[in-house]
């Protein structure tokens, strides 16, 4: 009796004490209007740089909190005290006692009114590429070390006084152009301007014959600062060398520095084939691309950029301007996109290259079945529960599960809005739900998947089963100019979705798939086809693999009469 009399008086007296609280507030001098976006609060123990840039899916991952706010005005607290979602620990209530280096970030959102009659908050993209981390205009506090008592009682208070400064557009050279275009499409479906860019590298000998027209190579990727890959001067022999701990190299940046040299020779030499290469900006509301399709969240995007921006591309830089002189490639989202839209628009380019590709067939979503399985985190039998991994080493050890990933995604952001991977991929794949955003494919919580969900996703955007089910009315269209790659130990996965995707291709018939699959073994993501170099070069390599390939292969599936030879100077 004395015991259970004790017992209840600690737990009366542990949850009677006051959670410590954490407050933030931002200067006045930041903005004179209120303010929408998600306020995250970061914890960590490593001072090597600031705790913004140290949330990541992974074991080496720092602490964060995040919490939504509406029409925030300076000088006003929002107070973190144990409520609000966080990654990795859920919980402000689960963190231990000690010394931290704390900083706060306030990611704005923009209100838009869409023209699906939905008016939705996000963050719009500020040149940054969709990183609420490096976003211009974001605020931000410095980081300052701490020690946190959680029952101290005694409130924290962290005050946002700086904002991130803008980012330097790139500047034209002779060889590397800069397009930027306001999309109507885009525009009419946001309710606000909407813009479109590229990176043009236009080839050599382009400002002497004026009288040549010439392909489109169109580079499928994440959102490119400018187009990478391409330096007129050799490396810099003072340049200190990093360490890639991804490859476990060390001087990878002066092998960066060399590859990008030895393409530019290359691509200027007397053999390589004169196309225009084009690096395309088409950031979302939702994620630093827009995966190139039309979808119910993002907007006509697809459209925008196949009947806006290319055509607008071509006709600035002479370009054929047809669809059998274009055609694409990428790795990764990429590798997604380049096959898409190969898909989604057969008669408008001629060829693609998928490495990598993100999930192309949705029986194998990374590492689970959504028509077939109930949850996405776990597997789960009588006894027990099997998590499910989503990030491994070409050895196969895992260092995170589609849980961890998904929980830091909502710790960043509510609604589809963290900026990240399987959020975006919601918002293009879904329908939009009851309150604006995207209606989730599973829930973010507790991994439970939404069948109705998963049958929208199917018949929109299951890349494999749209093949196969629009084989008979495009299947001359594609027969033979589908290429794709993948490592068989892909980090993420993607490898089982090709293989899936493959045997359908072998099983097509009336005409035969006639085109191309292949595996690295035990490379990682994002092997593209190369046999002969380690993955860390090949990855540098996608211009001078792909171009030259697709030159040739052009030879037999360009319309007869059209010009093969006049850009082959």
């Amino acid at each position: 009796m004395r015991k259970l009399f004790f017992c209840f008086f600690l737990s009366s007296f542990v949850s009677g004490m006051s959670q410590t609280a954490v407050n933030v507030s931002y200067s006045e001098n930041l903005s004179n209007r209120p303010l929408d976006g998600r306020v995250l609060l970061l914890f960590s123990k490593d001072p090597s740089t600031e705790p913004r840039f140290q949330v990541e899916f992974d074991h080496n991952t720092q602490q964060v909190f995040g919490k939504d706010v509406d029409g925030w005005k300076a000088g006003q607290a929002v107070s973190f005290k144990g409520q609000e979602f966080g990654y990795p620990l859920q919980s402000l209530r689960n963190l231990a006692p000690g010394d931290y280096y704390v900083q706060a970030v306030l990611h704005i959102y923009e209100t838009f009114k869409r023209a699906d009659g939905h008016t939705v908050k996000l963050p719009m993209d500020r040149g940054e590429g969709q990183h609420w981390n490096l976003a211009p205009g974001n605020l931000l506090s410095k980081p300052v070390k701490i020690t946190y008592n959680p029952n101290a009682g005694k409130a924290i208070n962290i005050v946002l006084n700086d904002s991130i400064p803008a980012i330097k557009q790139p500047e034209d050279t002779k060889y590397i152009k800069h397009i930027r275009i306001q999309s109507k499409l885009l525009t009419a479906f946001w309710g606000r301007p909407m813009y479109l860019g590229a990176h043009v590298l236009l080839p050599e000998g382009w400002e002497t014959h004026t009288q040549v027209k010439y392909p489109l190579a169109i580079y499928h990727g994440h959102f490119p600062s400018d187009f990478g890959g391409f330096r007129t001067t050799p490396p810099d022999p003072n340049l200190k060398p990093d360490y890639s701990e991804r490859f476990g190299i060390s001087g990878y940046n002066r092998i960066q520095q060399q590859e990008a040299y030895d393409f530019y020779k290359m691509w200027t030499g007397p053999d390589f084939p004169r196309v225009i290469a084009v690096e395309i900006q088409h950031p979302t509301p939702f994620y630093d691309d827009s995966y190139a399709v039309n979808s119910a969240n993002n907007g006509p995007y697809g459209d925008a950029i196949t009947y806006e921006l290319i055509p607008e591309i071509e006709k600035q830089f002479r370009g054929i301007g047809q669809g059998w002189a274009r055609f694409t490639y990428g790795g990764s989202t990429g590798g997604w996109e380049a096959l898409a839209v190969q898909v989604f628009y057969p008669d408008q380019y001629n060829g693609c290259y998928a490495a990598c590709p993100d999930p192309i067939d949705f029986r194998a979503y990374t590492n689970f079945n959504i028509y077939k399985d109930k949850n996405a985190y776990y597997e789960e039998g009588s006894f027990r529960r099997t998590m499910r991994p989503a990030h491994r080493n070409y050895l196969g050890q895992v260092n995170a599960t589609i849980q961890d990933m998904n929980y830091r995604e909502l710790a960043l952001g509510e609604n589809s809005r963290s900026g990240d991977q399987w959020d975006v991929w919601e918002s293009v794949y879904s329908p939009v739900g009851p309150n604006g955003y995207p209606k989730p494919i599973f829930n973010k919580r507790t991994g439970v998947i939404d069948s109705s969900v998963a049958a929208y996703w199917k018949e929109h955007y299951d890349l494999s089963h749209i093949i196969q089910r629009d084989w008979p009315k495009h299947g001359k269209q594609w027969q033979g100019r589908i290429h794709i790659y993948c490592g068989d130990m892909d980090n993420y996965y993607l490898n089982n979705a090709v293989y899936l995707t493959e045997e359908r291709l072998r099983k097509l018939e009336n005409p035969p798939f006639d085109g191309e699959v292949d595996y690295g073994d035990r490379a990682e993501h994002c092997w593209n086809g190369d046999h002969q170099n380690p993955n860390y070069i090949s990855r540098l390599r996608y211009h001078r693999m792909f171009i030259p390939k697709w030159a040739e292969e052009v030879k037999k599936t360009a319309p007869t009469g059209a010009d093969i030879t006049s850009w082959r100077y």
